[in-house]
This record gives structure tokens, C-alpha cells and sequence, in this order.
């Protein structure tokens, strides 16, 4: 039982961190967001169900989602290079961005 409640806490102060991070310019996010709008659309709610809608997620989920493909941590064929290039402030631009559209 013990070590259930620090598998919780050890969780929960994972998400605190990330959330923490995630502080953007979503004007900047907007800016930077065009490379995006292909697939994800414009405003974030892609039109295809093969790619995801970003509008409305939470910022901290999208900018861990983006690390994780620049590391490689997740893998895929076309988002591993499109992270490849951002920065951190890059990341959290556009998580502020698409956090701040509303899903459609």
C-alpha cells in the first residue's frame, strides 16, 4: 500500500513539473504554428481523422508530446522531425496556442 502512495506522489509531481514548464505566448505559438496548420489545421482542428485535434488540449500535455518526439521517447515517421527543430520556448508557444483554441 505504502508503495502505491508514492507511485501517486511520484506521478502527481511529475504533472505539477510539466505544468509548471508550460507557460507560453500563444501570439508567438500563432506565429510559429503555420509549419503545423497543414495537418493539424489552422486553428488546431484537423480535418482528417488520421491526424490529431490539438485545439483545447491542455499546454502542458502538448509540450510533453513534443519533447517526447524530439527525443525520440515517441516515435513517429512525421512528427520526429517536425519537433526536431523546436525549442523549449518553441514547445511551449505552441501548446499556449492550441491550448487557447477552442475544439470544434
Amino acid at each position: 500500500m505504502r508503495a502505491l502512495r508514492v507511485a501517486g506522489f511520484v506521478a502527481a509531481s511529475m504533472v505539477i513539473s510539466v505544468a509548471a514548464n508550460a507557460a507560453g505566448d500563444a501570439a508567438a505559438g500563432k506565429a510559429k504554428s503555420a509549419m503545423c496548420a497543414a495537418c493539424h489545421g489552422a486553428d488546431g482542428n484537423s480535418t482528417n481523422p488520421l491526424w490529431p485535434k490539438l485545439a483545447g488540449q491542455h499546454a502542458a500535455y502538448l509540450v510533453k508530446q513534443l519533447k517526447d518526439f524530439k527525443s525520440g521517447a515517441r516515435k513517429d515517421p512525421m512528427m520526429g522531425p517536425m519537433a526536431s527543430p523546436l525549442s523549449e520556448a518553441d514547445m511551449e508557444n505552441l501548446a499556449a496556442f492550441y491550448a487557447s483554441q477552442a475544439p470544434k
